[in-house]
C-alpha cells in the first residue's frame, strides 16, 4: 500500500482510481475573468509568467511535455535530475517553469530558453509545481485541488531548481492588490473542491494585474526608415473557425529578434490573407504569413471593434496550439 494513502480519509480514498501511468493527459486550464473576489470556498495561487509543464516520471525517466505535447527536456536538461530525486514513486505533476528578474517570473527573460535551436542554457530556470493527477498507479485526478496538493508537498522533496507553489485560502481580493504591486501578472483562483479535468473550466479562473492576450501571427509589414526585421506582426484569434484580425503590433521587439523572427516569417510567406473576418487591407507594405506562430501581446484594453489598444509584444508561444487561441 502506498505510503500517501495514509494522508487520506476514507471518502478520499473512495474517489482514487487504480490505473497504469497514461503516457499523455491534457492539462486542465483557467478562464479569464475580470471579476475579482474573496470566498472561503476558493484557493488562490500566485499566476506565474512562463512555460506550462507536465511532468511524467516513470521509472528512471523523466519527460517534460508542454500543454501542446511537445517534449522540452533538451531545453531544461538541469530539471530532470532534480525531478528524478524529488520522488522514488512514478508521477504526473503539472507546474510551470520559469526564468526570475528580482523574484518575480518574465516571459522575457524565459525566451531564450523556449525558441532558439540552441537553447541558452546560462539562464537559470526554475519549476514550480502546483498540482500532481497521478501518483505510484493512482489516478488522483477525483480528489480535491486542496488534498492534491497536500499530497504533492507531502511526497516530494522541494530543492532548486524544484519549488512548491503555494496558495491562500479566502482572501483573493487582498492577494491580487499584493500580487500587482510586487509587480506578478496575478493570481489563479480554484475552487477548492475541484477536480482536475482536462480541458478549460470555470472551477480554475485567472485574475490579471495587467491585460496580456495570446494571439496568432497573420502577417508583418516592411520595416521603416533604420528599423530592421519588419515594422509591424498583424496579428488576431479565432473566432469559431475563422481567423478573425485584431490589429498591428509594432513595439516590444528587440534587434536581435527582429532579424530572427523576420527569418522564420519570410519562410511562412503566402499569396492570400489568413485572416477570415477584418483582414486589414493590402497596401503595399504587408506580407501575408501561415499562421502556425502564436505571440503574447500585452495592451491597454480592446476597443469597440475588437482591436487592440497600444499593444507591445511580450514574446513568442512556441507551447500554444495557434487554433486554440481566442478572445479571453
Amino acid at each position: 500500500m502506498s505510503p500517501f494513502l495514509d494522508s487520506l480519509s476514507d471518502e478520499e480514498r473512495d474517489l482514487l482510481v487504480k490505473e497504469k501511468q497514461p503516457k499523455w493527459v491534457k492539462p486542465m486550464l483557467a478562464t479569464l475573468t475580470h471579476d475579482h473576489f474573496d470566498d472561503p470556498e476558493w484557493i488562490f495561487e500566485r499566476k506565474l509568467d512562463g512555460q506550462r509543464c507536465l511532468v511524467f516520471k516513470k521509472g528512471g525517466e523523466v519527460v517534460l511535455f508542454s500543454r501542446n505535447q511537445k517534449v522540452q527536456n533538451a531545453r531544461f536538461p538541469e530539471l530532470l535530475p532534480a525531478l528524478l530525486g524529488t520522488s522514488d514513486k512514478d508521477f504526473i505533476a503539472d507546474g510551470e517553469i520559469v526564468a526570475l528578474v528580482d523574484g518575480v517570473s518574465s516571459f522575457a527573460k524565459l525566451q531564450p530558453r523556449m525558441q532558439s535551436s540552441k537553447p541558452d542554457l546560462s539562464i537559470p530556470v526554475k519549476l514550480y509545481l502546483f498540482d500532481i493527477v497521478h501518483l505510484d498507479g493512482f489516478d488522483l485526478s477525483q480528489l480535491p485541488v486542496r488534498t492534491r496538493k497536500g499530497v504533492l508537498k507531502s511526497v516530494f522533496t522541494f530543492d532548486d531548481p524544484l519549488r512548491y507553489t503555494p496558495h491562500r485560502n479566502e482572501t483573493g481580493l487582498g492577494y491580487l492588490k499584493e500580487a500587482c504591486a510586487k509587480g506578478w501578472e496575478g493570481l489563479i483562483a480554484k475552487v477548492a473542491s475541484s477536480t482536475y479535468v482536462h480541458s478549460r473550466s470555470k472551477k480554475w479562473l485567472k485574475f490579471k494585474c495587467d491585460h496580456r492576450q495570446e494571439l496568432v501571427i497573420g502577417g508583418f509589414t516592411e520595416p521603416q526608415g533604420d528599423r530592421s526585421g519588419f515594422g509591424a506582426l498583424l496579428v488576431g484569434y479565432y473566432d469559431g473557425e475563422e481567423l478573425a484580425y485584431a490589429g498591428k503590433v509594432g513595439t516590444g521587439y528587440t534587434d536581435q529578434f527582429l532579424k530572427e523572427l523576420r527569418e522564420m516569417l519570410d519562410q511562412r510567406r503566402m499569396d492570400r490573407s489568413p485572416f477570415e473576418k477584418q483582414s486589414p487591407r493590402e497596401d503595399g507594405t504587408i506580407h501575408w504569413v501561415r499562421p502556425d506562430l502564436v505571440g503574447e501581446v500585452s495592451f491597454t484594453e480592446w476597443t469597440s471593434s475588437n482591436k487592440l489598444r497600444h499593444p507591445s509584444f511580450v514574446g513568442l508561444r512556441s507551447d500554444k496550439d495557434p487554433k486554440s487561441v481566442v478572445k479571453e
